[in-house]
């Protein structure tokens, strides 16, 4: 009755407004969260209800904009579906640090609409940045480009997806949200070395209520999201984890907040598993990864929670937001050097992996006792993955003249697409699809395909005008993902492509070494 009582209010918070009601206690709030002793004047600590709104945080950035025309500038990438423009910041201060020598740093917030700290928190380190003369040494050695509020629809109604009831954070490869491709789209441009997105996690969720007498919640502050996708470079991926995620954690620790590795849960044959990291690219943590970019999204404890602790909410967004510009001011070179090493891989194509899967103990608040307790949990490791499905790393993947949807989405993932400029004969990997299954209820709006494909080495004449997309770019991991049809979050997977079983795909691997 008691766990009764709890789902009740978990699914009452989940369907109220974010800033309606909070099921967690005050004796939780009072031990394991209270709020910092730190004086913030964004948008919404000058109010007591509610959250910052799109006008609140333009009245906001303007005058911050307006006197520091020589650090910042302000543009707009875009409109939300309402047609409300979509702001970015760049800072870009002259100083002795040639441009080709610093560090861009990508910082996002608000891409899920009940998620306030988010936005608040780089609002704070947006004024910080240009008034704290503490923090204004980093713009010497970075280039940050700030959208603070990127599902602005959302944010105004205090809802998860955008307008169309599409998750912008599950659309980062099929892109069917006109904010996606704006945010995606200003994100290639920028060419990113660092990126951060910033989210807030909801800490009371069903799967916890049968722990203990009343159930367990979430412990920590804060959880970092980073990529164990096979197709980023090893090498980046320790990077983002030893050198990135090693000095926030440390900072957090230093400030006693405490932070984990970012989890989910679900299903798993009537188990609860624990989903640990991510491989997928239709979300940022991975889909920024492949663009060979240090990636991680950051999950704030807060969703459900309306303003309890949202001080120490915001505060935490900012802390880790410090930490990763100030571990980029002090290693631009190292930066560089594993960035240049990721583009040089020339590893082989992983098309399906598989997550370690292992039992482990996890920490949780038992919210009878009020206290922390460990429980021992079957843990899909992400970061742990291994693959199941491999194919030779080709030159260049070679696509037909009429696949301008593909075009149009790959150039907006910041990949740089030539043609032939004559028709020419070649030896190439064709795709078949020797098996085809397609979802009969919708996800994300789209039916899922999934595909069995066999590969074959003929030689075929593609016409003048035949797209060819290297492998030799920064970008290249996202070619990879959307392009091999098996794989989780590729185009064929979403749809974006129709295709039946027998038929060849019109898109081609090109093995042979020497460009065309």
């Amino acid at each position: 009755m008691k766990n009764l009582f709890l789902v009740i209010l978990i699914a009452f918070s989940s369907i109220c407004s974010a800033q309606m009601f909070s099921p967690q206690t005050k004796e939780v709030t009072e031990k394991f969260f209270p709020d910092v002793e730190v004086e913030i004047n964004t948008p919404a600590f000058h109010k007591k209800k509610g959250f910052t709104t799109y006008k609140e945080m333009m009245n906001f950035l303007q005058p911050l904009v307006d006197q520091h025309p020589e650090e910042v500038q302000l543009k707009f990438i875009g409109k939300s579906q309402r047609g409300l423009e979509i702001p970015m910041l760049t800072f870009n201060k002259a100083s002795d640090t040639s441009e080709k020598d610093k560090v861009r740093v990508w910082i996002q917030a608000g891409i899920h609409g009940d998620e306030p700290a988010s936005t608040e928190g780089i609002l704070y380190l947006i004024q910080q940045l240009l008034t704290n003369k503490e923090y204004q040494h980093l713009l010497d050695r970075l280039e940050i480009g700030i959208v603070p509020m990127a599902n602005i629809d959302g944010f105004n109604d205090q809802v998860r997806d955008a307008k169309n009831g599409l998750d912008l954070n599950r659309d980062q490869t099929k892109l069917n949200a006109s904010e996606s491709i704006y945010l995606k789209q200003a994100f290639s441009d920028f060419k990113a070395e660092v990126a951060l997105d910033f989210h807030e996690y909801r800490p009371f969720r069903r799967d916890f209520v049968h722990y203990r007498e009343y159930g367990v919640t979430n412990p920590y502050d804060v959880m970092f999201l980073y990529s164990g996708n096979l197709n980023v470079p090893k090498n980046l991926r320790e990077f983002t984890e030893d050198t990135f995620v090693a000095n926030a954690k440390s900072l957090l620790k230093e400030n006693n907040l405490r932070a984990y590795n970012y989890f989910s849960t679900s299903d798993c044959e009537g188990y609860t598993c624990y989903n640990l990291g991510s491989v997928n690219a239709r979300s940022s943590a991975t889909s920024y990864a492949l663009a060979n970019t240090i990636s991680t999204l950051i999950e704030v404890r807060g969703v459900g929670l309306g303003k309890t602790s949202f001080k120490r909410r915001v505060m935490t967004t900012f802390l880790v937001a410090k930490a990763y510009l100030e571990t980029a001011y002090n290693h631009p070179e190292e930066v560089k050097k594993e960035i240049e090493q990721a583009v040089n891989s020339r590893a082989e194509v992983v098309v399906k992996s598989k997550r370690k899967v292992s039992r482990e103990e996890m920490s949780f608040i038992d919210l009878a006792e009020n206290k922390l307790v460990t429980e021992e949990v079957i843990l899909r490791n992400a970061l742990a993955s291994f693959p199941t499905l491999t194919r030779e790393r080709p030159t260049a993947y070679l696509i037909l003249p009429t696949q301008e949807k593909l075009i149009k989405r790959l150039k907006v993932l910041g990949l740089e697409v030539e043609q032939l400029s004559s028709p020419k004969t070649l030896e190439v990997e064709s795709y078949e699809i020797t098996d085809y299954y397609r979802d009969s209820n919708k996800y994300e709006k789209v039916h899922r395909q999934k595909v069995s494909v066999a590969t074959h080495t003929i030689t075929k004449t593609f016409p003048k005008g035949t797209y060819v997309v290297y492998l030799d770019q920064k970008n290249a991991g996202l070619a990879i993902e959307t392009l091999e049809p098996e794989a989780a979050n590729s185009f064929l997977s979403y749809d974006v492509i129709a295709t039946q079983k027998g038929e060849e795909l019109p898109y081609y691997r090109y093995l042979t070494p020497q460009k065309l």
